[in-house]
């Protein structure tokens, strides 16, 4: 990008839409992170090609590092979302582009779901810098999601269960598993702040999935945060 083009990822500078009044309260927040996995967020991952120039540019495998610190320093609530897939997943009849393309990788495979035998730096496996944090004890790691949102697991039920409201929102992938849980936990009742440099997306002829969901971050979203801004916020309170 030369230096006279407009950023297209910048946030606008006179927006139209009304500021929610979100105000933080740390007594009844979570931070969310979807599919913190090696597929994702490492060169070494299966889908590396496609996403990891948007996971370099915005620096996400650091700034989700940081949203882990900071929540854990200020005791909130910090729940994974992670995506598995089962050999019973490979016998699934029908699916959508991405769907497809995630089966034909091999993303997020395991042996079993009961099973964590070849888990350990494979591509379902959480990425090593966050495993301090993912495996402390005190984590929830919900059940899978199966395909983007959060209908299929048990996350609702956690959060609700740990009295939160309102959440702080990060992962990947942005336009997909970020956005399919920004809707299903808005329409759940949940008060959902995105970070929006604690995602990435894929860039494929198809489009630019990063550009594409923030804009619709913007819509609906009771706020979009960058890293910076979350962390200064989990500090203040």
């Amino acid at each position: 990008m030369t230096s006279n083009q407009a950023n297209p990822y910048a946030e606008p500078s006179a927006p139209a839409l009304p500021d929610s009044g979100f105000r933080l309260d740390l007594s009844r927040t979570a931070l969310v992170v979807t599919d913190p996995q090696i597929d994702f967020l490492s060169p070494a991952g299966a889908t590396w090609e496609v996403f990891g120039g948007s996971v370099t540019d915005n620096d996400t495998v650091l700034h989700i590092g940081q949203l882990l610190e900071a929540a854990k320093a200020a005791d909130i609530t910090v729940a994974i979302s992670p995506h598995y897939y089962y050999p019973s997943d490979d016998a699934w009849q029908f699916g959508g582009p991405l769907e497809q393309y995630m089966h034909a990788v091999g993303m997020f495979k395991r042996p079993g779901p009961l099973t964590l035998d070849g888990f350990a730096l494979s591509g379902a496996d959480f990425l090593p810098a966050y495993r301090e944090h993912i495996l402390d004890g005190r984590t929830i790691v919900t059940s899978p999601h199966k395909i983007f949102g959060p209908e299929s697991n048990d996350l609702v039920l956690q959060l609700r269960k740990h009295g939160v409201s309102q959440v702080i929102l990060a992962g990947m992938a942005a336009n997909l598993c970020v956005e399919s849980h920004l809707r299903e936990l808005i329409e759940q009742g949940f008060e959902v702040v995105v970070v929006r440099d604690a995602t990435a997306g894929a860039r494929l002829p198809e489009g630019d999935g990063y550009l594409s969901a923030l804009v619709n971050y913007r819509y609906l979203a009771s706020a979009t945060w960058t890293t910076a801004e979350a962390v200064a916020a989990l500090r203040e309170h």
